[in-house]
């Protein structure tokens, strides 16, 4: 059974290498830029291809969500109205 609402978190892979520095975690350290941009084109293909139920996409590279408490706000208004759509009952 697929969930009731898919989110894909769409970002570069630029914005992916500030966000593994930023974190600073040692295993992600030896992780090679090759690897994310495949590993990020196989997601892309994947989502491209995705049939099973709702989606929402959230472009990362234009929402900082996890630092900005307005793009927060938006991301769970997106959320909201893809679950319950426009007129929740």
């Amino acid at each position: 059974m697929p969930p009731d609402l898919l989110i894909y978190l769409r970002t570069s892979v630029p914005i992916l290498v500030k966000q593994i520095e930023k974190r600073g975690r040692k295993y992600e350290n030896s992780i090679r830029i090759d690897y994310l941009k495949r590993l990020n084109e196989r997601y892309e293909a994947w989502i491209n291809s995705y049939t099973l139920g709702k989606m929402l996409i959230i472009d990362v590279d234009k929402c900082n969500f996890s630092e900005d408490k307005e793009h927060l706000s938006d991301v769970i208004s997106k959320i909201d109205a893809s679950i319950h759509g426009l007129f929740p009952s």
